[in-house]
């Protein structure tokens, strides 16, 4: 989870359809079976990972190798691989400057960015998804859900999580991008109905007829005025839930009705931290989807903290993952004299237990970041046939200021990948880092509400990566050199195979496409009935 002036729409002089033409692999509409890899997207200029950087430590080994998904085995993202940041990021820029490869750097979004809405702040947003990650078009409307809150309600954009609901918006599929603004549907769910007094990131998929399944957070905050007056501290209740409802379109547009909610998932405190263990605890996210080596299963990734209370875990060799004998590496002492045991982030996995998709059970978490970091927010499984060989990739995001000690990466997205749900994960890059916000990382980290002066202006320029197919990256404006946003940002384009990736400069315009540009890939219930 994790800002807006009111200046005049703005749109940067860009052809809409050299953008579309350059996202095709997402802007085409095909026909795709039943858990199905996507097709494959761009390739970088450069396959090879980086080489090694001397003075640092070599990054662990890992071998992609699949597991069963209810397997034991949970893949460690190290500081040897994490370290690697650092290691390709550059000493010799002038200070504020960016210093990582332009390959994993998002182009600058302009200060003068539009406004989505003048009403409600956006963020975390996510398409009508179904379960092999094919972003939907329904009877010729594309649709996209986000988290609102009121901008005129009198609390400030920082306030903007304990009051925060999920909005929706549409348009139709053969709009303009640069053009034509998303209309704003208001909240999915009617005052108070859902599960919390709250509601966060997760997914939304269409079933059959015109039915859809909301996977959200469930977030219950006990001190609501007292937050928004700039207090605060008692613990939030946080599940995950669902909610079955029914998706309308006509010729003026998309609306939803009928949602009935059901509680799907509490922290076990075993495999996942809960509230109990860490008052800070995560447990949120769902993202569900199938898998074309378990057919008729659905599975689902969310973001968790290794269980157990808060502070007594201790890191292990397997969680720093240096060589034998490489004179760059900490010391287990070492870090385990700084506090870096208190970043326990994991990305958890479930398994549905019924059609329905009602009732689920807890799987070992795919991916571990102890003594790395403590978020690993909104994570995806995107999948992608690769020389005939489907590679699973796992995304999720991170902020800098949730590294922990020794460590230092910007906010972006970061990214493993393997060969099953369950992998020994390699690390994109070697080092997970896929895509940030120009960062001069030889500055101490910092956060959006309050960033040092000294550091690059566009460092929070956005947040809430989602990976859509063709590589197209969306994500919201936080804070674009002291001007706070709420909008969404251009959508950028990465090229990945093999594990390496690279921003796609001739995409949109030197980089950057348009603005909140969440194209469908696949039609359903009747497509071109209301073009």
């Amino acid at each position: 989870m994790h800002e807006h002036h009111n200046s005049p729409r703005k749109l940067r002089r860009r052809s809409a359809a050299a953008a579309l033409a350059a996202a095709v692999a997402a802007s085409v509409f095909l026909s795709v079976p039943p858990a199905q890899a996507n097709a494959p997207a761009d390739p970088p200029n450069i396959e090879q990972m980086p080489a090694p950087t001397p003075g640092f430590p070599l990054p662990t080994k890992h071998t992609q190798q699949a597991y069963d998904p209810a397997a034991d085995f949970t893949s460690k993202w190290t500081r040897a691989d994490a370290k690697q940041i650092m290691a390709q990021s550059s000493t010799n820029v002038t200070p504020g400057q960016n210093s990582m490869s332009p390959s994993v750097t998002m182009p600058e979004i302009p200060e003068d960015f539009p406004a989505m809405n003048d009403d409600v702040w956006v963020w975390d947003t996510w398409s009508l998804t179904d379960e092999n990650a094919n972003q939907i078009s329904y009877k010729g409307w594309d649709v996209i859900f986000s988290l609102v809150a009121d901008r005129n309600a009198g609390y400030g954009f920082d306030q903007r999580h304990w009051n925060a609901r999920i909005g929706y918006f549409f348009r139709k599929t053969n709009a303009d991008p640069a053009k034509d603004k998303w209309n704003y549907g208001g909240h999915l769910f009617l005052d108070n109905t859902s599960i919390g007094n709250t509601e966060w990131s997760g997914s939304t998929r269409p079933m059959q007829g015109n039915h859809v399944n909301v996977f959200y957070t469930a977030t219950t905050f006990y001190d609501v005025a007292e937050r928004n007056a700039g207090g605060g501290g008692i613990a939030p209740d946080a599940v995950i839930a669902k909610a079955l409802g029914n998706i309308h379109a006509d010729k003026n547009g998309v609306s939803f009705d009928g949602f009935q909610h059901t509680k799907l998932l509490e922290p076990d405190g075993v495999m996942y931290q809960n509230k109990a263990q860490n008052p800070g605890f995560a447990f949120r996210d769902p993202y569900t989807f199938a898998d074309p080596a378990h057919p008729g299963k659905t599975y689902m990734v969310f973001e968790g903290n290794t269980g157990g209370t808060r502070g007594d875990y201790k890191c292990k060799n397997e969680d720093l993952g240096y060589r034998p004998g490489d004179p760059n590496a900490e010391t287990l002492e070492q870090v385990n004299s700084t506090g870096s045991w208190f970043q326990t982030a994991n990305v958890g996995l479930a398994v549905a237990d019924n059609k329905d998709l009602t009732k689920w059970s807890f799987l070992p978490p795919i991916l571990s970041a102890n003594c790395v970091n403590d978020q690993t927010e909104r994570p995806q499984i995107f999948i992608q046939n690769e020389d005939g060989k489907n590679k699973y990739y796992l995304f999720t995001i991170s902020h800098q200021f949730t590294y922990a000690d020794g460590m230092r990466g910007p906010d972006g997205v970061y990214g493993f990948v393997g060969n099953g749900v369950r992998s020994d994960y390699q690390p994109m890059n070697n080092s997970g880092l896929a895509l940030a916000s120009p960062t001069d990382l030889n500055m101490p980290a910092n956060a959006p509400e309050g960033p040092d002066p000294r550091q690059n202006g566009r460092q929070f320029q956005a947040y809430s990566h989602y990976v859509q197919p063709g590589g197209l990256v969306q994500s919201f404006i936080d804070n674009v050199n002291g001007v706070r946003g709420g909008s969404l940002s251009p959508t950028v384009k990465i090229n990945f195979r093999n594990g390496v990736s690279a921003v796609d400069r001739s995409f949109g315009q030197n980089g950057l496409g348009p603005f909140g540009y969440l194209p469908t890939n696949l039609r359903v219930g009747g497509a071109g009935h209301y073009k």
